[in-house]
């Protein structure tokens, strides 16, 4: 019994240490959004998601200070890249001039910054077994 006993113990801690293997967080701070107006909307994407599809995760969160925090939980280890907007007017989308350039402020994972809505490839990163932190600026 006091085998049986032990197994169980190891069995589930064990069940527990792949579980926190596999469900990382990921922390994104924006660090400079220019008024405390509105929010900033947050999208979690894999290559296939990134800017066409509906985000594996999306959150928003308020400004103070000039930062907005949120915490996307659960993500399975993988490569994924970050977009956010500051939705300055609460309007729920991103506002663009007729030019098409933007009239809210942007930014991405790995703060790249090019002619052009973000790439895949310059904001992406891997998470593994470890949770992530990330800092965005517009």
């Amino acid at each position: 019994m006091k085998f049986l006993s032990t197994i169980l113990i190891l069995l589930a801690s064990l069940s527990n240490i792949s579980a926190q293997e596999g469900n990382q967080k990921i922390t994104v701070t924006v660090v400079n959004a220019t008024s405390n107006d509105g929010t900033i909307k947050f999208a979690l994407s894999d290559k296939e998601s990134f800017l066409i599809g509906k985000p594996i995760q999306a959150k928003e969160a308020k400004i103070e200070n000039g930062k907005s925090v949120i915490v996307f939980e659960n993500v399975p280890a993988g490569e994924y890249a970050i977009t956010c907007f500051h939705d300055k007017n609460s309007n729920g989308k991103m506002d663009f001039q007729p030019s098409g350039m933007p009239m809210e402020d942007y930014g991405a994972s790995n703060n790249v910054m090019n002619f052009g809505p973000p790439r895949y490839d310059d904001a992406k990163f891997t998470i593994t077994n470890k949770d992530v932190s990330l800092d965005i600026k517009f």
